[in-house]
């Protein structure tokens, strides 16, 4: 796959996509997903291969966003959908839900407090979030930490939305 070089873009490492992909299983089939900071769109073109039924990526990054619609079509990745948009406005907009959400913002934001409920409110019952950041997140109200883990600088996590009493 190749994408437009851009600072601040930083592909989720292998051995974290590996263990994020055994978190949820190898089977996606007839999943949603959704993926806000998309980058090089790594996480959807790899759900979709794992049998997701949509994945939905967004970048503020016009030349990121056709680099990936290109590739998604070079694969015949029909399932793929991709929106030039910038991630807060994109997710205060939505509204559909998505069964799985991979939040994986630029590596310096610090706007998790803002990020997780947002992307709460896209995720369906029973969805699970990945979030990938330089520390610890701490979970929104309504979502429930299920991993965690660490590479290098990178704090990777699971989170579960929380059934409602």
């Amino acid at each position: 796959m190749r994408f437009p070089a851009r600072e601040g873009v930083r592909p989720t490492p292998d051995r974290v996509r590996e263990t994020l992909f055994n978190w949820l299983g190898q089977d996606l089939s007839d999943a949603t997903t959704l993926d806000p900071f998309t980058g090089s769109g790594a996480l959807s073109l790899e759900a979709l291969s794992r049998g997701a039924a949509l994945a939905v990526a967004i970048d503020r990054n016009p030349e990121v966003v056709r680099a990936l619609a290109a590739t998604g079509e070079a694969l015949g990745a029909a399932a793929l959908e991709t929106h030039r948009a910038e991630a807060h406005a994109w997710l205060a907009r939505e509204t559909r839900q998505f069964d799985v959400i991979f939040l994986d913002p630029p590596f310096d934001s610090t706007a998790w407090d803002v990020l997780l409920p947002a992307a709460a409110l896209r995720l369906a019952p029973g969805g699970v979030l990945y979030a990938e950041a330089r520390a610890a997140v701490v979970p929104a109200p309504g979502l429930e930490l299920s991993h965690h883990d660490k590479a290098g600088q990178v704090h990777y996590h699971l989170l579960r939305r929380v059934r409602p009493d």
